[in-house]
């Protein structure tokens, strides 16, 4: 049964309290990822035997296999798919950045905007398909304008790949797709197989194990962020509606057993009948067993004195999705510091930014809000300086640069700059 804990008079630790994995991943991983540098290929087809229970005659997904897959999905389900990619491209295109070009005399100094040449996206597979992931990924990565990109995502038993998530990177444009999930995969994407290249920056949500593995290729590679257990927050007031409030917590809590649902209100009245609602409606669900799970081990509903010290703890536990159930939502979004996605009103589930709205759902979990971003545009570019100065232009800052140099005990940057006076 999801808690109930009065905020001031439930221990501080308790309240901000997040689940970890129960077992240490990290030497797995690193052995996972030692084991894909030295056999390659090789390795992925014994994991993939391993842990997917399917034997692989190859990695990558065929043209053959992609074209099965687009006429499997239901004509119905592909106009679906085209709504979102379109609604998922026309924001993230709003994010698009230029360069920039300033002068001063002789000076010229600018920023380029230079899209990555390959990138890796992982999707999960697992206990379920994610084709909304594939469009959440993939989109900001075409619209930067990126060489190369490619999935990995493992297979299901019969060695095939869910037909949605081919018929999502079909629709997004992605180059290739790779039959290999896990820390398999992002060791394969940084170092390289015989048939994975290998990328410039892997993103893209996983579990433990994948999250650690980004955690320990990173620097081989870019990363996007260090994804953990999905994570709802709701701030609702006595004005809302339980059914509606207790639906929303268990659409995250059916993600994971690790995953977390809170609810945050300044009315106990509320409190008690979403706690009534999520044990009532997580019996319906298909995923009941890792919901209630999630809820008990997690979930959490907080009493406050108000909404505004509501929002206070939200900041401090920095959700990855926060929804503001409130009668006047616009007036606290100024007030939200940290928080991956916000979602205003009584009308706007979370669900709705995990498949259709447009924004990002590739989220900052874990409190990192306070310092990530959601995945978009930006993950995708890099940005290089340039400089041009006249000699003249030179000729007048050289002192200074000299001055600057010696100060801080370096002589032959001093005398590069002076060199080209001849005062060497």
């Amino acid at each position: 049964m999801i808690r109930i804990m009065k905020y001031g008079e439930t221990a501080v630790d308790e309240i901000f309290a997040r689940s970890v994995p129960e077992v240490d991943v990290a030497a797995v991983v690193s052995g996972i990822i030692a084991d894909v540098k030295a056999r390659g290929d090789a390795a992925l087809l014994e994991y993939c035997e391993k842990f997917d229970k399917v034997r692989l005659a190859s990695l990558e997904v065929s043209p053959a296999e992609f074209d099965e897959a687009f006429a499997a999905v239901e004509p119905e389900f592909l106009d679906v798919l085209e709504t979102a990619a379109g609604n998922i491209r026309a924001f993230h295109e709003k994010q698009v950045r230029q360069g920039f070009v300033m002068s001063r005399g002789g000076a010229v100094m600018g920023q380029k905007i230079t899209p990555l040449d390959k990138v890796g996206l992982y999707v999960p597979g697992g206990t379920a398909a994610y084709p909304s992931t594939v469009l959440m990924d993939a989109i900001p990565a075409k619209i930067a304008g990126c060489g190369e990109i490619v999935i990995t995502t493992p297979p299901g038993r019969d060695g095939r790949v869910n037909p949605a998530i081919l018929a999502a990177a079909k629709i997004a444009g992605v180059d290739r797709v790779f039959k290999v999930g896990g820390a398999q995969a992002v060791a394969a994407l940084a170092w390289g197989t015989e048939t994975v290249h290998c990328v410039d920056k892997i993103v893209g949500p996983g579990n433990a194990f994948v999250a650690e593995a980004k955690k320990q290729v990173f620097g081989r590679v870019g990363i996007d962020m260090i994804a953990g257990p999905s994570e709802i927050l709701i701030v609702a007031d006595g004005n809302s509606d339980a059914q509606e409030v207790a639906a929303d917590l268990l659409s995250q809590a059916e993600h994971d057993k690790l995953a977390s649902a809170v609810l945050i209100t300044d009315s106990m009245a509320l409190a008690e009948a979403v706690q009534t609602e999520v044990e009532r409606q997580v019996q319906l669900l298909p995923r009941v067993e890792i919901a209630s799970a999630s809820i008990d081990r997690n979930g959490k509903i907080i009493v406050t004195d108000s909404i505004d010290q509501a929002v206070e703890v939200s900041n401090a536990l920095a959700p990855e999705h926060l929804e503001l159930c409130l009668d006047n939502p616009f007036d606290y979004l100024d007030k939200v510091r940290h928080a991956g996605s916000i979602f205003m009103g009584r009308s706007c589930p979370e669900a709705l930014g995990d498949y259709l709205a447009g924004p990002n759902h590739t989220l900052p979990t874990g409190g990192t809000a306070r310092f990530y971003s959601p995945l978009g545009v930006d993950d995708f570019i890099k940005k290089s300086q340039f400089t041009y100065f006249t000699r003249d232009a030179l000729g007048e800052v050289a002192d200074k640069i000299a001055a600057f140099a010696r100060k801080e005990g370096l002589e032959a940057h001093a005398r590069s700059a002076l060199s080209r006076f001849g005062e060497v």
